[in-house]
């Protein structure tokens, strides 16, 4: 049976994870137990840490700033590149000013590696990158797990295109499989043993209306301007290779598609609430795979 939010205030020699999908309202549960207990609150969302976006990626609001030191949001500029190896070196050294911090995020892959460990693979280059996302296009994500070593094709999920195309990536740049690189993973920086996790799973019903509520809301506040300004810098579709990664904030795709006259506000906004939901269901299906034994907390 999962504890009401609002019951719960954990031991506060321990860091606080909390996790779970977009609009379930960890952020809310996070900044109470931060200002309850003197905690600063530290970004595990791949989304917010861009500075091009806080309305559309739901990042905290100044005044919720104001309440509890907020860190890692919105600090990664448009055009640099970001991944949990730098989010887990930041966090590092947060971790040692603030030893007890209250981290949220809807990212499943930084909360396992952050107590799971991180593979030590090397940066990929651009090339590969770019061949890898040219691949996937032309011939959909069967073409490269075929291509994929034994350990790893059987280990990765066949589902996510997206984790397929990342282990052609490693093994095609280091000639070694994700599998092997995973199995000889370092040392946990924040092993789960020592911190006091949580897993808001909110009923997909009562999510779906929460998504909905929240676009609709994200629009009045501003979300609109946000895509304005992003506008003259978002790149061409028609270019080869990945989107940059600050593009990929859930609903600016659509936001950009009517400003440049492909569809109305009404059908941008039907289209980004589905995609957020489609990427809440993405979320939960990690989140029940890779967090299973996660303490589950109810929405207020």
């Amino acid at each position: 049976m999962p504890m009401p939010a609002a019951s719960i205030l954990p031991d506060p020699a321990r860091p606080v994870l909390i996790a779970g999908p977009t609009a379930s309202g960890k952020s809310a549960l996070a900044l109470r137990i931060a200002e309850a207990q003197g905690r600063v609150v530290v970004n595990a969302d791949a989304l917010q840490v861009h500075d091009a976006w806080r309305v559309l990626t739901a990042r905290p609001s100044p005044a919720d700033e104001a309440r509890a030191p907020h860190l890692l949001y919105g600090h990664v500029p448009r055009g640099a590149d970001y991944s949990v190896g730098h989010w887990l070196r930041e966090l590092a050294g947060i971790l040692d000013r603030h030893p007890d911090p209250v981290i949220v995020g809807g990212t499943g892959l930084y909360f396992t590696a952050l107590t799971g460990g991180l593979a030590a693979i090397p940066p990929i280059p651009a090339g590969i990158r770019a061949t890898a996302a040219a691949r996937l296009r032309e011939g959909g994500a069967a073409a490269l797990l075929a291509e994929l070593d034994a350990g790893t094709a059987a280990r990765i999920d066949r589902r996510n295109p997206a984790r397929i195309r990342r282990a052609w990536e490693v093994l095609q740049a280091t000639g070694r499989g994700l599998a092997a690189w995973q199995d000889a993973t370092d040392p946990p920086l924040l092993p789960l043993s020592r911190a006091a996790p949580l897993l808001m799973m909110p009923d997909r019903d009562l999510l779906a209306r929460r998504i909905a509520d929240r676009f609709a809301a994200m629009l009045r506040a501003g979300a609109l301007d946000e895509a304005r300004a992003a506008l003259p810098h978002w790149p061409d579709t028609e270019t080869p290779g990945p989107m940059p990664l600050w593009t990929r904030a859930i609903g600016a795709a659509e936001l950009i598609a009517h400003l440049r006259g492909q569809m109305s506000l009404a059908e941008a906004e039907a289209a980004a609430t589905l995609a957020t939901r489609q990427y809440a269901k993405r979320q939960r299906t990690w989140f029940r795979n890779r967090m299973a034994g996660w303490p589950r907390v109810a929405p207020d």
